[in-house]
Order: C-alpha cells, then structure tokens, then sequence
C-alpha cells in the first residue's frame, strides 16, 4: 500500500501539495484525477521518491519511499514525457533500465515491443509520441515493480493502444500483483479501468472512493409525478442529491440503494418511472455538489 500523510510540497510560492492524505491500496487499479496544476504529478513524483515533500510522509509498505534504495525498486515512475538515454533504441532503454530494476523481464520487454510493432534497433527519436509512450509503458511493465505510477498514462496512444495497455495491465495485476497508479485530468478515460478514484483540487484531495461503492450508494432516477404533492412526497423524504426537471419530467441523484429507492417510488403515485446507470461523470458532479463543489468546473470531459 502505498500512504500518504497531511503530505505537502511547495514550489517558491505556489501551494502543489497541501497536507493531503490518500491511501492506494494494493491489488487495484487507482485513478488519480484532478486538472493540470491540481497537484497530481507532484503526487506521484514523491510517491516515487523523486522530489521530497516538505511536510508530511510518503511510504510504500509502510516503508519511507524518499532516499531509501530498496523501496524504489519496487516503483516505477512513468512521466507524461519520459526521458530517454540521448541517440538511443529501445534495446539500449532495455539494458539501462535492467541495470536499476533488479527484477526487470528481459524476455518480457522483447515480446511487448512486438506486440506493439516497435523495432528495437530503430533510433527513438524517430519514434512518435505514441511509439515513445508505447515504450515508456514496455518499460514499466517489465521491470518487475509491485507499483506503476503513470502520468497521463493513455494521452498520445490510438484506442487500439489503449486498449491493449488496459489488458495488460490486468494480466500483470493477476500474475504478480501489480498495483497501477494512473493520473489523469479526463474521466471518462480511466472509467472503464479503475477500481478507485481520488480527486485532487487546488492541491488538497476533494474525494476518494470505490468506484462500485460510488455506483451502488446512488441511483439516477427519471420519473414523471402524478402530481404536484407528490413530487414534493418525493423530494422531501429521500437524500436528493442533484435533481433537473424538463417540463414534467424530473431527473435525479438520489443517494441510497436500488431497493431502497424502489420502495419507497412504490409509495408515490408516479406516470412514469425509472431507474437509470450512472456515469463516473454524473457520480462526481453529485458527490461534489454535495460539498459545495461543482465537478465540472475542474474536470474536463
């Protein structure tokens, strides 16, 4: 598990980090969410031991992941634009990421650069930026790390790409419990693929939660009432969250389960009833609402 505790880091004047406090557990695919300059790079940056937090800590299995060898050999950072050797090919990237990750999959590396069709002997700077996040990703998976922190993990790859990342992922996760990090400033990107979502804003964590949970504790309802008290029956005896209405039909966030809310639309006489999926989307503008926040102020679509 990877843990942080009222962890902050400040750049001169500005505030990137401000006591958080977020907990990635093992076993899950997390999804870090938030706009650029939210704080999730800095996150993940200190989470990998790179920079060092001015308050606070940051471990990994309970251990201190700053200055501390043995930890970061379990991580494995992956920038939105990472870095490689000058004049290099993957085939060099492989052998000087194999000199730091004592556990790194030689045979592993070789079989994912065909599978995505990347010549190891070709020159990297030639590579597109989808080539190069490709390769970036082929690193990171076979270093052998318990834990892949992955800046904007999907942005630059074709939807075929990311397709095969998702499933990738999943493989390694069963294969030898890889716990992958994925920061990203689009939901509806990493909503087929997390378990667990935290929203970073302004530097502070504004929600962190199991995305079934999220799902099972609310229920979108489309309903036309048969009359005015009973709309008011309605809207006065559940937790109504975010509600719209469109002429006679009302739309809306109900917080509660599905048999709960059955029940109690079988007590009000209704035209017509429904209850419809929600989206992560339509989830974070009601949990955020509720605080006093309006999701779509700071995330884009």
């Amino acid at each position: 598990m990877i843990e942080a505790v009222r962890l902050s880091k400040s750049f001169g004047d500005v505030k990137a980090l401000n006591k958080i406090t977020l907990e990635i557990a093992d076993g899950q695919i997390f999804g870090l969410l938030g706009t650029n300059g939210a704080g999730k790079s800095t996150f993940l940056r200190l989470a990998a031991g790179i920079l060092k937090q001015d308050e606070g800590t940051v471990c990994a299995d309970g251990r201190p992941v700053y200055d501390n060898q043995l930890v970061k050999q379990e991580i494995f950072f992956i920038p939105n634009d990472y870095y490689f050797l000058p004049n290099s090919t993957p085939e060099d990237m492989c052998r000087y990421i194999a000199d730091i990750y004592p556990r790194f999959d030689t045979y592993k590396s070789r079989q994912l650069l065909k599978f995505f069709n990347l010549n190891s002997d070709r020159k990297i700077a030639g590579f597109s930026k989808g080539m190069k996040k490709q390769l970036s990703l082929i690193l990171g998976l076979s270093s052998g790390t318990r834990y892949l922190l992955c800046d904007e993990t999907f942005d630059g790859l074709d939807p075929v790409a990311r397709q095969a990342v998702k499933s990738l992922f999943a493989r390694e996760m069963v294969d030898r419990d890889l716990t992958p990090v994925i920061s990203s400033h689009n939901l509806r990107e990493i909503e087929d693929i997390c378990d667990h979502i935290g929203l970073l804003h302004e530097g502070g964590v504004l929600l962190s939660q199991d995305i079934e949970k999220m799902k099972l504790g609310l229920q979108k309802v489309q309903c036309v009432f048969a009359s005015a008290e009973d709309r008011v029956k309605a809207f006065s005896g559940m937790d109504v969250m975010v509600s719209e209405s469109r002429g006679k039909l009302d739309t809306m966030t109900i917080r509660g389960t599905r048999e709960d809310t059955e029940n109690y639309f079988r007590g009000i006489h209704t035209v017509f009833f429904e209850i419809l999926p929600l989206t992560l989307e339509e989830i974070f503008i009601s949990e955020t609402e509720a605080v006093g926040y309006d999701v779509r102020k700071f995330i884009i679509e």
